[in-house]
């Protein structure tokens, strides 16, 4: 399908017909969306087509609190790219009409990353033809969604202090093939084929005081500084989000974020969720500790008015990502993450976000 032929198609197609059908609460004036919309910034959530098809509660729920929705999987190198001739946009077409049928705004996520990659593409890319795959990639998937994103995490997940790298940048096919300039060729490319999306570079451990973060927050400054320096069109930075109930908030974190904000770039909390992992299995507890975290990240982060938003991976524990993951939690209990618990029920998370989302200055 040409993207002429899906503008045409959005809003007249059977799906959308379907999602009008959708339960439409006119949001009250204490959603997470409102709250923050309020103050400048815009809330929403990460989900996925197979949650929001599967569950018209949590559709709803989706629509009701946020004010922009982030395509999961959805747009990742493995779903939209199944062979190195086929592009399939279906999920994430169905994504962005769904953002459309309830007024949010929709984010793309991502167009650069070590993982989510097919399987063709290791066996594929090589010295001679890698800027050309990620160029063609690149200048295909945002030109058929140009003009209807708000913004593109254009690399993800970059720097690694692991890798023992002088540059801090962490090791990927692309990195390996192209070298650090693919950074750079991403960034002019997604620009390129779209004048009107934020971009954005996604990173994760940032927040915390853990000394890996500080590493990871000086390469950060340090290549962002040299992207401005060659005019490279990076215009946000995107701290992740995802900590742990039990990691202090790094002192330092205002700081950098200022320097960040000084560069001329916006901000955003891309993927928030917090871990509980590490705690005790008593609900009562877990909930204080994780809203507690909540509330200290968003207080050092809102205070900056270069934040532009915030959001969480997920809205819902029903199916946030950490349950099948390495950060489970070892006695098996569901995690307890988000803002709304399994059943849809607000968290002691939710209330975190609230009063960090009213006591934040306007911007």
């Amino acid at each position: 399908m040409d993207r002429r032929a899906f503008l045409r198609g959005l809003g007249k197609s059977a799906l959308a017909a379907r999602l009008a059908t959708l339960p439409r609460i006119d949001a009250p004036a204490q959603t997470l969306g409102g709250l923050a919309e309020g103050k400048g910034f815009l809330f929403g959530s990460e989900a996925l087509q197979r949650e929001l098809s599967g569950d018209p509660a949590y559709a709803r729920l989706i629509a009701e609190q946020s004010r922009i929705l982030v395509a999961g999987n959805e747009l990742k190198w493995d779903a939209v790219r199944p062979t190195r001739e086929q592009f399939n946009f279906g999920p994430g077409n169905w994504m962005l009409e769904f953002a459309k049928a309830h007024k949010l705004l929709f984010r793309g996520h991502n167009l650069a990353w070590h993982e989510a990659v097919p399987r063709w593409l290791p066996k594929t890319v090589n010295g001679q033809n890698a800027k050309d795959l990620l160029v063609e990639h690149i200048r295909t998937v945002v030109t058929h969604y140009a003009g209807l994103v708000h913004s593109w995490d254009v690399v993800n997940e970059i720097i690694g202090p692991e890798d023992k790298r002088p540059d801090g940048m962490k090791k990927s096919l692309w990195l390996d093939w192209i070298g650090p300039e693919f950074v750079e060729i991403a960034f002019q490319t997604a620009r390129d084929a779209d004048s009107k999306a934020l971009l954005v570079w996604n990173e994760n451990w940032l927040e915390t005081d853990a000394d890996y973060s500080r590493k990871k927050r000086q390469h950060t400054l340090d290549f962002l500084k040299q992207l401005k320096k060659r005019n490279v069109p990076v215009q946000a930075l995107g701290l992740q989000g995802h900590v742990f109930a039990d990691q202090k908030i790094a002192p330092e974190l205002p700081a950098f974020l200022e320097q960040v904000a000084d560069m001329g770039l916006m901000l955003l909390i891309t993927e928030l969720d917090v871990r509980d992992r590490n705690l005790r299995a008593d609900i009562a507890d877990r909930d204080r500790l994780v809203a507690a975290r909540y509330y200290e990240l968003l207080s050092a982060v809102l205070e900056n008015k270069a934040v532009i938003a915030v959001l969480t991976w997920g809205l819902t524990d029903r199916y946030t990502w950490i349950n099948k993951s390495n950060s489970r939690r070892p006695d098996g209990l569901p995690s307890r993450a988000l803002p709304y618990d399994a059943d849809l029920h607000p968290t002691a998370a939710w209330t975190a976000m609230e009063k960090a989302f009213a006591e934040a200055p306007s911007r």
